[in-house]
Order: C-alpha cells, then sequence, then structure tokens
C-alpha cells in the first residue's frame, strides 16, 4: 500500500476523508454498564462520563428522566470542558460561569448575564443522537442536521437483553488493524495454536477467550474435534469471499480427509465489525471503534441461540483480565503482553496464555506500532480477504468524498437486508458442505427461542 493510501485509511479525527465516511456510520460511544453504580460507584450521584470517539471530545450523561445526552465538550461560551460539569437533573451546568444544557444541547441558563438577557436563546451545544441496543450506547456523530440510517437488526440486536452481553476493551493501536486481525481466516492457526489438548470445554466455561478448547460442530471418525487441534493440523485454509449487502462473507475450508473438511464462516460488517462463531450456539460480533487515530475500542456482543447468558458470569470472567471503569487490559506493552518464553516452547505458539486468547490478539496488533506502515507489507494468497476490504474502504471513502452513498449499513435503502449474517464452525461432508453449513444454520435458527422459526438468512443451496 503506498503511504498516501496508509494515511487516508487510518486517520478519522473531523475533517478527514475517512472521518467524513465513518460518521456515516452508528458508533459505538460506551456500554451501558458504565452508567451502573454496581459498577462503577461514582455513577450514583452523576452519572457523566467524558467519551472520546472518532478524534472528538464529547461528554456523555444521563438525566433525571433517563434521557441520554452527548454533546461536544467544550461549552460554547469560552471552551471548558463539559464533562466536569454539574449534573442538576435536567442538564449540566459549566462550572466556570453556569451556563447550563439539557440533553438536547439547549441551553437552559446563562446565569451571569443581565436580567432579561435572551442570550441562552441563541445558543445551543451541539448534540449527537443517542441509541441503546443489547448493552451499547450507539452515536451518530454524522453533519447536523443529517438522518442517520436506519439502526440494523442484525441477530446481535435482535435477540432479546437476556440473551447478549456486551463488553469492550482498549488498544493502544489504530481502528484498521485491529479490525484486520478479526477478518483474517488464517491467523487463528498460528496465533492462536495450543500445542496440546485438552478436556472439551462446555459453553458456558469457554466464554471468556477459551472458544478454541471448544469443539467444532460435526465430528471425524466418531470424535468431536477441539477447534485446537483443527487449526494446529490444518494450517493451510482455503479461503473465499462473497460479496454480501452488509460486507463480505468469509469462507475457510480445511480439507480432512478425502470424506471431510472443516468449514468456518464468518463475516465482515463493514466498516470495522466481524461476525464469528464462539460455539453451536453462541456467536460474537466484534466492532472496532476509533477513540483517535492510536487507540481503539473493540466492542463485543455475545449473542445465544440457546438460553439465556450468565452476564455477571460472563462479566467477571473478563474482568479478571480488564480492568474497570475504563476498561484497559492488564497486559500491554508494559509488561511484554505477559509473555513466557517456557511456555512458548511447551504449550502454545505465541506463549502469551491459554485463558484470554484476546491478549493474543492484542499483541499482534499493537506490536505493529500506533499507526501499522502497510508500506512495509508484502502480502499473500492468504491476505485476499485484507485486500478486499481494503479495496472496498478506498472506494467508500471516495464514493463519500464525491457525495455518493457510504455501503452496507451506511445505506438506508438496504435495510430490509441488514439481517443475520450467519456463521458456522463444523467439520462437514467434502462434497456436501455448502448445503451442511445451511441445514446447521437452520437448526440453530430453529432451536432459538427468540427467533421467527420459519426464517434463516442463509440462501438455498
Amino acid at each position: 500500500m503506498k503511504a498516501e493510501q496508509n494515511e487516508l485509511v487510518t486517520r478519522t479525527g473531523p475533517g478527514t476523508a475517512c472521518g467524513a465516511l465513518m460518521r456515516r456510520y452508528w458508533q459505538p460511544a460506551a456500554l451501558v454498564d458504565e452508567f451502573d453504580p454496581a459498577l462503577d460507584p461514582r455513577m450514583a450521584q452523576r452519572p457523566v462520563k467524558a467519551v472520546r470517539l472518532l478524534g472528538q471530545d464529547l461528554v456523555l450523561f444521563r438525566d433525571d428522566q433517563g434521557r441520554w445526552g452527548l454533546l461536544d465538550r467544550d461549552c460554547p461560551h469560552r471552551n471548558a470542558d463539559l464533562s466536569f460539569g454539574r449534573h442538576e437533573g435536567d442538564g449540566l451546568r459549566c462550572p466556570f460561569h453556569g451556563w447550563k444544557f439539557d440533553a438536547t444541547g439547549r441551553c437552559l441558563e446563562t446565569p451571569a448575564e443581565p436580567l432579561g438577557s435572551r442570550l441562552c436563546e441563541r445558543v445551543r451545544q451541539r448534540s449527537y443522537p443517542v441509541l441503546e441496543r443489547s448493552g451499547i450506547l450507539f452515536a451518530w456523530l454524522g453533519e447536523e442536521g443529517s438522518t442517520p440510517p436506519p439502526f440494523p437488526a442484525f441477530d446481535c440486536f435482535a435477540a432479546p437483553a437476556s440473551h447478549t452481553f456486551a463488553f469492550k476493551g482498549l488498544w493502544h493501536c489504530n481502528w484498521l488493524q485491529a479490525f484486520e486481525v478479526g477478518i483474517d481466516p488464517a491467523h487463528p492457526s498460528f496465533l492462536h495454536r495450543f500445542l496440546n489438548d485438552a478436556a472439551l470445554e462446555q459453553v458456558g466455561d469457554n466464554a471468556a477467550g477459551k472458544q478454541f478448547r471448544s469443539a467444532s460442530a460435526g465430528e471425524a471418525a466418531g470424535e468431536r474435534w477441539p477447534m485446537t487441534r483443527i487449526m494446529r493440523e490444518f494450517h493451510r485454509p482455503e479461503i473465499s469471499f462473497e460479496p454480501k449487502p452488509w460486507g463480505l462473507q468469509l469462507t475457510a475450508l480445511r480439507p480432512m480427509t478425502d470424506e471431510l473438511t472443516h468449514v468456518r464462516i464468518t463475516n465482515a460488517i463493514f466498516p470495522h465489525t466481524f461476525v464469528i462463531p464462539l460455539s453451536e450456539t453462541l456467536t460474537i460480533t466484534q466492532m472496532h471503534v476509533p477513540v483517535d487515530d492510536t487507540r481503539t475500542y473493540w466492542y463485543s456482543v455475545f449473542t445465544s441461540f440457546a438460553g439465556p447468558v450468565d452476564k455477571a458470569a460472563m462479566r467477571n470472567q473478563r474482568t479478571q483480565y480488564i480492568s474497570l471503569p475504563d476498561y484497559i487490559p492488564n497486559s500491554g506493552r508494559h509488561n511484554r503482553w505477559g509473555f513466557n518464553a517456557d511456555e512458548q516452547r511447551s504449550s502454545t505458539y505465541l506463549g502469551m496464555g491459554e485463558d484470554d486468547i484476546n491478549v493474543h490478539d492484542q499483541w499482534a496488533v499493537e506490536s505493529m506500532g500506533p499507526i501499522q506502515d502497510r508500506t512495509r507489507e508484502h502480502l499473500g494468497t492468504s491476505d485476499k480477504v485484507i485486500m478486499a476490504n481494503r479495496r472496498m474502504l478506498l472506494a467508500a471513502i471516495e464514493s463519500v468524498k464525491n457525495g455518493g452513498t457510504p455501503p452496507g449499513v451506511g445505506d438506508a435503502t438496504l435495510a430490509g437486508q441488514m439481517h443475520g449474517p450467519d456463521t458456522v464452525d463444523g467439520i462437514a461432508p467434502a462434497g456436501t458442505w455448502p448445503t451442511w453449513w445451511r441445514e446447521r444454520v437452520q437448526a440453530k435458527r430453529e432451536g432459538a427461542p427468540w427467533t421467527p422459526k420459519a426464517a434463516t438468512t442463509a440462501e438455498p443451496a
């Protein structure tokens, strides 16, 4: 990639071309959990948070009527920081001169002005629409007065609250390298390789990043194989991709015998989301949202197609590795991501633990540097999805710059097609795997308590 292209796709702040594209999509701004006094006692009396999103400084708060307000952080009077404002129930008051704003950005009072002054009627702080979906607060940062596209009805947002759990974590790197690790079908065979197999994990146990200890669907020679073994023994996947309304559907085939092949179907939702299977009945939808150009929050929604999820247990599993209230990983460059040379020789390919594979991905993307220098890459055939996504991104930036419609979720005319998308991870009959995976998806949907029983997003064979 040329240096100017790398600069174009990695800069997302106000006034940048990629930033203009990103602002045409709903972006996660915070977890609803971040306002839970049980998790952050500061929220009991003052539900206010400073937020940085796409290089913009914002303040997010909830008023006494339960309304969410997302405002530019600099007070329109003399630009003091509104995240230190006094929360007064119906709005935020700037401590500098007492100017007060409600959740819509309307100025309620300018108390230092002379009696009878109508200044506050002429002042308005920029506010941004906020939606709450599946435990995440989404913001629309598009141009003032612009109309957001309909919010997508993907599985992770269509499922009831009882069947989803949301979490996040901070990575010190650019958004694009964070996203690209998740749409790379080849890397699990190496980065997440375990040198030996353990007892298969149950779905409830593997949700903290142990998914490669769980079994793929289907059997080989009467046995259920863990992903660890499949990834280790069949490390040259046959990778293909297919355009979909939301982005790309990715297929990775790992031929095992003449009769059997391992099939992994995942999805890339433009511009920065992937959907992957965690087990036969649990999926992960993960978004990679620029805080600024050198920091990224990943947001994950775990969606169950079986029973309700245990949110407290899933949160407790993750807080072993990520510290609240700022959701910062315990491992990082400061402690070499927990690297252990003995472990690398004896049990894992990377040497950074087995229990939390998130740190594997964290090392991969943070070790590239704050912004990866793509002029130094040498891409291969296994990187075809990475190349396809970059072409899509460059085309979308150019289209929006010229007044065009952003692709996928950003195109309101495609809203009716924003459902699913389907995933699978399993051992299939080699000759009929296209039919096999769609049947697995159909059975999963029919078994879910919250999906229309006759519906499926898988296309007919």
